[in-house]
């Protein structure tokens, strides 16, 4: 791996939706840290998060969608007018949100169990 700025920038833009899953993480609530043992975890549709910088700041919502291209996730309520009116979902970048509750199932349990 190399260290500078631009191969790394180049292998974050290029990867593999595989390799980009694990840049859509994020850091989980006191609770939840101390029940399951780990700092982060991949966001997914259907959690529950809290947003900590930006606009939104302390606004919490139910996670909508994830787009791993671009490496945002939609929350839902965080919506901006356009020109004519119409509201359209914002993008929130994961490093700016916290999960206060997960959306279970037996594939993330066996994930936490690990």
């Amino acid at each position: 791996m190399s260290k500078k700025p631009r191969k790394q920038r180049a292998m974050i833009y290029s990867g593999s939706i595989q390799v980009r899953r694990k840049l859509v993480c994020a850091h989980l609530s006191r609770e939840l840290r101390e029940k399951f043992g780990r700092r982060s975890l991949t966001v997914r549709k259907g959690d529950k998060v809290r947003i900590l910088r930006g606009d939104f700041r302390r606004h919490e919502g139910e996670v909508t969608r994830v787009d791993r291209k671009r490496g945002v996730i939609y929350v839902e309520g965080v919506t901006v007018a356009k020109a004519d009116g119409s509201a359209v979902q914002r993008p929130v970048h994961p490093s700016n949100v916290e999960i206060i509750e997960l959306a279970q199932d037996k594939w993330r349990e066996k994930i936490l169990k690990r």
